[in-house]
């Protein structure tokens, strides 16, 4: 079989990057045709001029480029909503997968708050994401939660949405979590709304002698200027250098965020986790059940509870024989459920039945 990933999506972004390695896992043989327009911008989702100007020009080169290899199924990768018109064209006739991972109104409007509910742009919005899922032959969301709230968004029959953990690249993340003389709570990410910064740092108040180390940027970062004293904070750590940050830490701090999307959603930063091996603490919502049981193979918190997460973290931190049965179940839950070539066989099995 013969794929071809095709769009403007974030090439370096996990969801792509983990897609393509499961695929290629699973022998399929994927070509990209890729026209970078959102690499390498912490701020993809602004607009005006010169965004819609690398836009036009990256989507003319990929419908300019004529076919050079023949392909079955052509997917649209992670962001793509705008990629639907020319990704039809090149496939003519082939069928052609989106792999959309957020809603558009949802991520701007209901969770950053960039524009307000039923303005002119979220509006817009809601029409780039209906017409973008409804133009697939099928919508692959990371979650059942996300795959009912794409299908409601587009009016899709549910026939037309399957359901594909995100998963972790398993050549950067791989098993080596032991327990540590030092306990420290870790949490990665880019810093929005979703994440539930604001819990992560008044739980760490509740508990000072634990340290806390959060690595990321982002929206909300200017609440870490009066963090508590016991809180770490590094802008930026290269992706390559990820696992040897959860492989060292006490514990994984998922999201807390309050949001409908905070509840619909697992992060990447979990699978990660689980990935290597790390203990994971995270918000209680109905995505996290499709994977996690709470006490087995995670800690699941009441979403935006600063006080249940001190006490989460408190007990891995002090019960070691927890936190090593944390950690086993977890990463044996990945790998039954969400390990590369565990997913690798189900994106195959979804595209060959196209």
């Amino acid at each position: 079989m013969r794929v071809l990933y095709f769009g403007t999506y974030e090439r370096a972004y996990p969801r792509n990057a983990q897609v393509i390695s499961s695929l290629r896992r699973a022998g399929v043989d994927v070509e990209e045709r890729h026209a970078a327009v959102w690499d390498g911008h912490e701020h993809k989702w602004a607009a005006g001029p010169v965004s819609a100007f690398r836009l036009a020009r990256a989507q003319a080169r990929l419908l300019l480029r004529r076919p050079d290899i023949e392909f079955d199924v052509l997917i649209v990768g992670y962001p793509g909503h705008l990629d639907l018109p020319a990704a039809r064209r090149v496939a003519r006739g082939k069928p052609v997968v989106f792999n959309p991972l957020v809603s558009l109104e949802d991520t701007l409007v209901d969770d950053r708050g960039r524009f307000r509910r039923r303005s002119l742009p979220a509006r817009a919005l809601a029409a780039i994401d209906g017409r973008a899922l409804r133009a697939a032959d099928l919508v692959v969301a990371d979650t059942e939660a996300n795959a009912d709230d794409l299908a409601r968004r587009a009016h899709l029959p549910h026939r037309k949405v399957a359901v594909c953990f995100v998963g972790a690249e398993e050549r950067v993340f791989r098993p080596g979590w032991e327990r540590r003389e030092t306990f420290t709570a870790l949490f990665v990410g880019k810093l929005i709304p979703l994440h539930g910064l604001e819990t992560v740092l008044e739980a760490a108040r509740l508990v000072p002698e634990t340290p806390f180390r959060v690595i990321g940027s982002g929206q909300e970062k200017a609440a870490l200027a009066d963090r508590p004293a016991n809180v770490e904070w590094v802008p930026w750590v290269e992706y390559e250098r990820l696992a040897d940050e959860l492989q060292a830490a006490g514990c994984a701090l998922g999201i807390f965020g309050t949001s409908a999307k905070a509840g619909r959603v697992i992060p990447n930063k979990v699978f990660q986790a689980l990935a290597c091996g790390t203990p994971v603490v995270t918000a209680d919502t109905r995505a996290a059940r499709e994977l996690l049981a709470d006490g087995v193979s995670a800690l699941l918190v009441p979403p935006g509870d600063p006080e249940a997460l001190a006490a989460a973290v408190r007990r891995l931190a002090e019960d070691g024989s927890l936190a090593e049965r944390i950690a086993g179940r977890g990463h044996a839950v990945y790998r039954e459920h969400a390990s590369e070539e565990v997913l690798g066989a189900r994106w195959r099995g979804l595209l060959e039945a196209l």
